[in-house]
């Protein structure tokens, strides 16, 4: 997926948390920086949620290793939930724990629809 693409994605969610009443700022991360920062940082109702923003036609997404590192590091120094936000064309957003993402036996993180669906979170859902 371009970087074009994952902006405009980022940016629909973006606009999901805030017409649902939460606070939503996009950082300066994927590459634009050394330092950990996740794609949206969002709070409201008592939490506060790094995400990082995944979009895919079909297949599996498969992370590099200091992704999902970073995110944790981030999510731990800033005291927020870790989350991996994943949008499958024609199926919507997921949000996925950190801990319930996939690990190949390569000891890589990955992401697919059949583990968004069973372990993820719609949008209404993870805001409750």
């Amino acid at each position: 997926m371009s970087k074009r693409k994952g902006t405009r994605y980022e940016r629909e969610l973006f606009h999901i948390f805030w017409e649902a009443g939460f606070g939503c700022v996009r950082t300066a991360g994927s590459g634009s920086t050394t330092l950990p920062a996740p794609d949206l940082l969002v709070g409201g109702n008592g939490r506060v949620l790094a995400i990082e923003c995944k979009a895919l036609k079909e297949g599996s997404k498969y992370f590099k290793e200091h992704e999902i590192r970073e995110l944790k590091e981030f999510s731990d120094k800033f005291g927020a939930e870790a989350w991996v936000a994943v949008r499958f064309n024609n199926k919507g957003w997921f949000f996925v724990r950190v801990k319930d993402l996939g690990l190949s036996k390569k000891d890589t993180y990955f992401i697919s629809f059949e583990i968004a669906e069973k372990k993820g979170l719609r949008f209404d859902e993870l805001m409750k």
